[in-house]
């Protein structure tokens, strides 16, 4: 072998490890390692932040959470930067959801997302300026039901799908804080119309072994199953505490004690009266959801005008806060003390009109040098040799 094909062979074996270079899956700051304020609330619209706001930091508290979807049609650079920036000026942590949108050809599911919805979503949302450090994602949203994953629940292709997210989001910043899709925890074994979340998380790991040593954190909707109506019970495989079930399976498949994010839960009005829920509400949080594991706590759903989520409403569909809002806004709060990055904390916290919201140009995201395919770097080497 020529004294050139050698060098050349050096370099392809040095670029093959450049690219199989490992990604650091650890979050960024740990968020319990800090005073928490873990009270929160979900909102379907960035509007809704001002509102939410008054609720999550009320009574002392400070830097409370909304988790709030965010469809794949919907990257507006102005519009979810103010959002941040709102976040920013009323000291709120964003959890952002990724969601697709209903399928067109079966407007019943949410379409399955792929690769390209996961690298849109990774440069839009690396693009925009965030208030914490921590820049937490739920991948995804009851996943273990058919119609949210495009007509058929399938926990091999979202595991790997999962671990695909966290390598790509990761690459683009260090400082994304990836939690896995909360489960419909009262989800029974229907072939693959539902799938019981315990065994969908099984199903999961089985696929992708260690998938749960890859993710930051776990989302859980620990809803008071069956019928959103049962009382306070950390028994329950499908209760408020269905949580402790989810970590305890999770950390018996992985090395890691990972957080809890529980962005969804609640009870039904029209199942449970108002002075029933705040009994429930009282009782859970000072006893199911004082774990110190737990990160935050934003029950479903602020304020959801009329239709089918009515029944979750903090606030009614007349604009009234009702008797459970009542009850969050005067629980006694903590002041969250989340680490902010240096260009947030010495930056001006009013608001920022839309004529001078920062918007960054960008043209698709690429993988990273150590992701991308091998195949057009050998296909140039080798053709190099052969012809030389």
């Amino acid at each position: 072998m020529s004294t050139k094909c050698v060098n050349f062979v050096v370099f392809f074996l040095f670029i093959f490890f450049l690219c199989v270079k490992p990604v650091s899956v650890f979050a960024a700051e740990n968020p319990l390692a800090v005073p928490n304020n873990k009270v929160g609330i979900h909102i379907l619209d960035p509007s809704e932040l001002p509102a939410a706001a008054q609720l999550v930091n009320s009574s002392g508290g400070d830097w409370g959470y909304v988790t709030i979807p965010i469809q794949s049609g919907d990257q507006n650079l102005v519009k979810w930067q103010q959002f941040m920036n709102d976040c920013k000026k009323y000291h709120v942590i964003p959890i952002i959801r990724l969601a697709t949108q209903d399928d067109y050809f079966a407007t019943q599911d949410w379409r399955a997302p792929d690769q390209d919805d996961i690298l849109d979503f990774a440069n839009f949302l690396n693009s925009l300026d965030w208030p914490t450090k921590n820049r937490y994602i739920i991948v995804y949203n009851e996943v273990n039901r058919a119609d949210e994953w495009g007509g058929q629940a399938d926990p091999a292709t979202y595991a790997k799908l999962l671990s695909f997210t966290v390598t790509v989001f990761k690459s683009a910043n260090p400082d994304f804080f990836i939690i896995s899709a909360g489960l419909d925890n009262a989800a029974p074994d229907l072939g693959t119309t539902y799938i019981n979340e315990y065994n969908y998380l099984t199903q999961m790991n089985q696929a992708v072994p260690g998938i749960f040593n890859q993710i930051d954190g776990i989302a859980s909707h620990s809803y008071p199953n069956p019928g959103f109506s049962q009382p306070p019970d950390s028994t329950s495989l499908m209760g408020v505490g269905s949580f402790i079930h989810e970590r305890s399976l999770i950390e018996s498949m992985s090395n890691k004690q990972l957080p809890v994010f529980i962005t969804e839960t609640g009870w039904s009005s029209d199942s449970v009266s108002p002075d029933t829920e705040v009994q429930y509400y009282d009782q859970t949080f000072k006893t199911i959801w004082n774990d110190p594991d737990i990160v935050a706590i934003t029950p479903f759903l602020l304020d959801a005008g009329a239709g089918p989520f009515e029944q979750f409403s903090f606030i009614d569909s007349n604009g009234n806060k009702t008797k459970q809002y009542q009850y969050i806004y005067n629980m006694p709060k903590v002041k969250g003390t989340p680490v902010i990055p240096p260009q947030v904390l010495g930056a001006s916290t009013n608001a920022v009109s839309n004529s001078t919201v920062v918007t960054k140009n960008f043209t698709g995201y690429k993988l990273p040098h150590h992701l991308f395919s091998l195949t057009q770097v050998s296909e140039n080497i080798f053709d190099y040799l052969i012809n030389n």
